[in-house]
This record gives structure tokens, C-alpha cells and sequence, in this order.
């Protein structure tokens, strides 16, 4: 018989959606995503802090440009059928 702490975990990864690496590549464009959501209001709550505030904008940028890549290695993985 299994310990309890072992059966709640016995069966975690059996089934999967995709290859690992093609979940790290949804996992981190959701992660940049979410990121790129909240930088207006980082950028907002700096508004007597205009170095804080290019600094959010520069994150905000290059944020946007690894969104973009990520979705383009999606797109790759998708036309390559190894998604």
C-alpha cells in the first residue's frame, strides 16, 4: 500500500497535451503575458519618477520583443507538426 503523501502525486504527468519543451514555450509566453499586462500600471504609478519609469518602459519593450519570439517558436513548432 502507499503512503498518502505518494498517492496524491502517483499518477501526475501520465497524460500530457505536448512535449515539454512546447509547454515551456506556452508557459512562458502566459508568464509574459501576464507581465506585459501590468507594465501601463507600473508605468502609471511612477508618475513623479520619470527614471522609474523609463525602466518600466524599457521592460515593457523588451518584453513585447520576447512575446513576439516566443509566439514565432510557436508558430515554428506548430508548421514543423512537433507541436
Amino acid at each position: 500500500m502507499m503512503p498518502a503523501a505518494g498517492k496524491e502525486y502517483a499518477h501526475i504527468g501520465e497524460t500530457f497535451g505536448c512535449q515539454d519543451h512546447d509547454h515551456d514555450l506556452v508557459h512562458e509566453l502566459s508568464k509574459k503575458l501576464d507581465a506585459l499586462w501590468r507594465y501601463d500600471q507600473y508605468i502609471a504609478n511612477a508618475e513623479d519618477r520619470p527614471a522609474i519609469q523609463s525602466l518600466w518602459r524599457d521592460f515593457k519593450n523588451q518584453c513585447q520583443q520576447e512575446v513576439q519570439r516566443l509566439k514565432q517558436a510557436i508558430r515554428d513548432e506548430i508548421q514543423q507538426g512537433c507541436f
